[in-house]
């Protein structure tokens, strides 16, 4: 399956059923009481984390995702069906972004965040019974199922990164090192897509490993490849820094892919990393130790150097268990400093907008009244029904909005603009 990272998607969530007006019509039974039903909760869309999926290029197909509506409530207070919620598996690994704010990070397999909440099912008339309102004659329409247009961003879980020029190594090193396959050629940009790998430590553990394409100086401009890929390094414990030993400027080769990723991130710049001269079968030993002598001159202090041959299998076992010792200190150290903050509750419904107030505001001798709720309340009114109409009315006196009316000099008689309806004051 071709990888992709990044999607598009329109979420829709199902729309509540609609509550019943109904009233019981019985042999025997005079002026049968009100006994309509309330409507079913839409269906929300549920986003899960999976190791299972590893692209996003099923939402290439798929742009618009539907989960299914409330069912009617029907006569003698049967409620109706809810609807089914839409599951959706997405890659471990998956950002997701609506109105460019990230509202969800999806991290941890099995993770689940609702995207999408289904509308609430209207109530039926049975519903409204009170000492003052004994036959109600009007129901609540069904609620609006949340849609929204979202950006989804892979981001791939990995240890350990690769970094380094077009046909530094990098992907030779993943298959030798680990059980990836990736497509290996002697010219650049062989890799077009990042690559995972699962690296042995000697029986001391394991790690995943995960080999990008290679960068080009101007990739933070967006020459070559780009640095689109950089992202699945982000989340990278280590990162290892490979630099062909037989190029011609191998420090200035260094330099150029170090300036790259802190031209993409000031904090992926300081990520622990070790720097690894590869292809050393290709050059003569005094060369490879003269190389090892000008680039040590450059490194930050701390920083290891690693000389391997990836076809020769040389030096590969020192640098693998430098790697995930280096990956179990930074996994250590990240978890202690969670520890001391307060725990993050993550994400598990997308919210956009505050729940709680309202606004007014005139419009060519009308008033415009909107907020969360009213315009929730608004999308469970039937604007035919003069009963349903005066529960609205009694809503919009008790959140102080018929005040507000007044005091900013609205008459009776006046158009009130609402969500998805009209009334006069």
């Amino acid at each position: 399956m071709k990888f992709v990272d990044t999607a598009e998607v329109r979420v829709v969530a199902g729309d509540g059923g609609n509550g019943r007006t109904s009233f019981r019509h019985e042999k025997f039974v005079d002026r049968g009481g009100p006994d309509g039903g309330d409507g079913g909760d839409g269906g929300s869309i549920i986003f899960i984390a999976s190791t299972n999926q590893n692209t996003l290029m099923n939402f290439r197909y798929h742009r618009e995702l539907t989960a299914e509506k409330g069912g009617d409530g029907s006569k003698t207070r049967k409620h109706g069906r809810g609807g089914k919620d839409l599951l959706v598996k997405v890659p471990v690994g998956t950002i997701v972004y609506a109105e460019d704010a990230m509202v969800a990070d999806l991290s941890k397999d099995k993770q689940e965040c609702v995207i999408a909440k289904g509308g609430r099912g209207g109530f039926g008339n049975a519903h409204f019974v009170s000492s003052v309102r004994q036959a109600p004659k009007f129901a609540e329409p069904g609620g609006a199922g949340e849609a929204h247009d979202l950006r989804l961003e892979l981001k791939l879980i990995a240890d350990v990164g690769l970094v380094g020029l077009p046909n530094a190594g990098k992907s030779t090193f993943l298959s030798v090192v680990s059980n990836a396959r990736p497509e290996i050629a002697d010219y650049p940009f062989t890799t077009l897509t990042p690559n995972l790998g699962v690296a042995d430590a000697q029986g001391a553990g394991s790690m995943l490993i995960a080999d990008i394409p290679g960068l080009i100086e101007g990739a933070a401009e967006g020459k070559g490849l780009g640095d689109e890929f950089l992202r699945h390094v982000e989340r990278t414990a280590v990162l290892l820094h490979l630099v062909d030993v037989t190029s011609e400027d191998v420090v200035g080769e260094y330099k150029t892919i170090e300036k790259e990723v802190a031209a993409y991130s000031a904090e992926l710049a300081t990520r622990a990393k070790i720097v690894v001269l590869t292809k050393i079968d290709e050059s003569l030993p005094e060369l490879v130790r003269d190389v090892e002598k000008k680039l040590r001159k450059v490194l930050p202090k701390g920083v290891q150097l690693f000389a391997i041959s990836s076809r020769a299998h040389k030096g590969l076992h020192e640098l693998v268990y430098a790697t995930y010792e280096m990956v179990q200190k930074e996994r250590a150290d990240a978890a202690a400093l969670v520890a001391e903050q307060e725990p993050n509750e993550g994400l598990p419904v997308l919210k956009l907008a505050e729940e709680d107030g309202w606004k007014i505001e005139q419009q060519k001798g009308s008033y415009i009244v909107s907020g969360p709720k009213i315009d929730q309340f608004a999308s469970r009114t039937d604007f035919d029904n003069d009963e349903s109409i005066a529960r609205l009315r009694d809503i919009m006196r008790k959140q102080g909005i018929m005040h507000e009316l007044s005091r900013q000099g609205a008459e009776p008689g006046v158009t009130i603009v609402l969500a998805t309806g009209k009334i006069e004051l």
